[in-house]
């Protein structure tokens, strides 16, 4: 599901209304919005692809999830794991969105009249929900499918085996933008071996980070074929041979480790600015793995240095004790802020000067 020109039409009014910030920063936001950012829409919108816009997306579509509270009441169900039971509470409506993407799943409520009645109520309520903010739904991209059949949503395919087992891929179209990107660097006659392995590697580590909860074995989304076909084009350079370019090639194509379903989800009741730092801490070492993930784990997740919490978006650093970069023993590892990295090896500098 998604909306007609989101970003183009948002009512301003909507988000004042809506923001919760200090009436300095409401000022500010509300003289921006003001300062004719689209001619055609000189009393709404937001700049698309601003740094602001999705946050601001986000207040105005706050609430679309809860739309039907009676289609949307808990229930609970009992599913049988082996010898396990366990009991789930779930909406009949639930709602994943992104901005202004997003994926509403039905549950079969086992009659065909009550399903039908089901979607027209649902996507009712979101059209009056949609027209009190000033936007309206996209019939292109609005459409109604089966769990089994599949469905795209931000880069991803997401489908219902017939065995009931759910299974999350890379999105078609983001495999083929993906790969057009990295055969534009492959087959580039400006560069030699070594810069395309430079360039590649960032490209191939952040799309396979990217889609680490999908499926990614299997010759397409492990990038066989294109790994082989950057070993052919970097063998062709004279000054290369078959030993240098396979060393290129694992440069170029980094491996991350992948688990299928392997997100966890935030909860419901927390938010970064809870004050909650030891669950956030304790988040955020998951999204590292290897030697940064056990070195945090020793540390009960906070800083060697400091000793304060790691909080959401903070960069962790690996500082070597005895200042070999090459000694990569657990014992040699701390695990540290940036800043508090910087500030220790300005104080190695500082005592080094001093010595001399």
């Amino acid at each position: 599901m998604d909306i007609q020109k989101c970003f183009d039409t948002i009512s301003h009014k909507t988000i004042m209304e809506r923001l919760i910030a200090p009436k300095t920063l409401k000022q500010g936001i509300f003289r921006c919005l003001k300062a004719g950012i689209n001619p055609e829409f000189p009393s709404q919108g937001t700049p698309q692809g601003g740094v602001c816009s999705p946050l601001l997306a986000n207040i105005a579509l706050n609430g679309i999830e809860d739309v039907l509270p009676i289609w949307g009441s808990q229930t609970t169900k009992t599913y049988q794991y082996g010898k396990r039971k366990q009991k789930y509470k779930h909406r009949a409506i639930q709602a994943a969105r992104y901005a202004d993407d997003m994926v509403f799943i039905l549950h079969d409520l086992g009659n065909p009249v009550s399903n039908k009645l089901q979607e027209k109520s649902l996507i009712n309520a979101i059209k009056r929900f949609l027209k009190e903010r000033g936007m309206e739904l996209s019939q292109e991209k609005t459409k109604l499918t089966k769990s089994t059949d599949g469905f795209d949503f931000l880069g991803w395919h997401f489908q219902v085996q017939k065995n009931g087992k759910f299974r999350s891929t890379p999105s078609k179209e983001n495999y083929l933008s993906f790969k057009k990107k990295i055969k534009t660097i492959i087959n580039s006659s400006n560069m030699g071996a070594i810069k395309k392995a430079d360039k590649l590697a960032p490209i191939i580590r952040g799309w396979r980070n990217y889609h680490k909860n999908c499926k990614m074995d299997g010759p397409r989304n492990s990038l066989w074929y294109t790994r082989h076909r950057a070993f052919k084009v970097f063998n062709k350079e004279t000054k290369q041979n078959r030993y240098t370019c396979e060393q290129l090639v694992n440069k170029a194509f980094p491996p991350v480790p992948y688990s299928e379903n392997g997100h966890i989800n935030v909860k419901e009741d927390k938010s970064p600015y809870d004050g909650d730092f030891i669950y956030w801490s304790r988040r955020s070492s998951k999204l590292y793995d290897g030697t940064t993930s056990k070195t945090l784990k020793k540390q009960n997740h906070e800083c060697g240095h400091c000793g304060l919490k790691f909080m959401p978006g903070e960069e962790i650093h690996l500082h070597h004790k005895d200042g070999n970069h090459n000694n990569w023993r657990h014992n040699n590892l701390v695990a540290i802020h940036r800043s508090c990295h910087q500030y220790v090896h300005m104080k190695h500098s500082d005592t080094s000067t001093l010595s001399g």
